[in-house]
């Protein structure tokens, strides 16, 4: 007999529908108006169904700014700088506290989740980054939030809940820490990595508040804080008036290029998401349903 189809199914299916349309629009909205002539998309009110014209303007001005491209390749060093350290420290972290022989195991797993909920504050952070010689350096964007302490208890669920029989096999063979760390418990948690892999890189890819309080030259923006100064600080025009439009029109092109620099800007990160989201699901789970 056939499975008939479900009065519910059919409700369910049309409310998720409109909900994905209702998250996604807000994206296609953006990059319709990128890829817009200036002057339709100025006159224009009410929601985009598609480009009004077909323009690159947008595109050329935010392309040939130096200030993008150097807070580009700032937010790549970054990136894949921030996001290695991050990874290795939460590891080594994560496994010395999931030992059950360390002695002092419970005082240190206080302190570190007290971290969590207690921060020192914008005043005390900014003067131990001052008083390590970090201001106006790449490294205090990256060292202050080496370890995240949500992704490190994340990080020793996972290796709590591998069988202990693993690691007696490995003592017995003669294996030390190190050989278990990288040898046995890497390669079974790569989900739960590749999940902290992907909440480090999107931190360090949006980060810009910490930019904001310790950086002060400008060629070590990182690419959030330049886009930040687009969007808020008007510098549109000065983009648009760089030869883009020859007319002298540049606030009208300036909203385009706002729509431009956002596409620009979390392209890269979008396209990172699905090569890590088979592993999303699976890392975020371990130890959820652990007695």
């Amino acid at each position: 007999m056939k499975n008939k189809i479900k009065p519910f199914d059919v409700i369910n299916t049309i409310i998720l529908s409109l909900l994905m349309l209702i998250c996604l629009y807000p994206f296609l909205y953006v990059v319709f108006a990128s890829f817009s002539e200036p002057w339709e998309l100025v006159k224009h009110k009410g929601l985009l169904i598609g480009p009004l014209g077909f323009s690159l303007s947008g595109y050329k001005a935010v392309l040939s700014n130096r200030s993008i491209l150097t807070g580009y390749i700032t937010t790549l060093i970054n990136l894949f700088a921030g996001t290695s350290i991050n990874i290795v420290l939460t590891l080594l972290a994560a496994y010395a506290v999931s030992r059950k022989d360390f002695m002092l195991k419970k005082p240190i797993v206080i302190m570190i989740v007290f971290t969590m909920f207690f921060n020192s504050g914008i005043i005390p952070r900014f003067l131990v980054v001052k008083s390590l010689g970090l201001y106006d350096s790449r490294l205090s964007m990256i060292l202050p939030t080496a370890i995240n302490v949500f992704n490190l208890v994340i990080m020793r669920t996972a290796i709590e809940a591998l069988p202990d029989s693993l690691e007696e096999a490995a003592l017995l063979e003669g294996a030390n820490d190190f050989d278990i760390l990288f040898r046995i418990v890497m390669p079974l948690i790569k989900s739960t990595i590749a999940v902290l892999v992907l909440y480090y890189g999107v931190a360090h890819w949006n980060q810009w508040y910490q930019a904001l309080m310790y950086v002060q030259s400008r060629d070590k923006y990182p690419l959030q804080l330049v886009l930040r100064e687009i969007l808020i600080g008007n510098s549109t025009e000065s983009m648009a008036a760089g030869g883009v439009d020859s007319s002298g029109e540049s606030a009208v092109i300036g909203e385009v290029i706002k729509y431009a620099t956002i596409v620009v800007s979390t392209l890269p990160i979008l396209t990172i998401y699905p090569m890590l989201q088979k592993h999303f699901v699976k890392g975020v789970m371990v130890g959820a349903v652990k007695g």
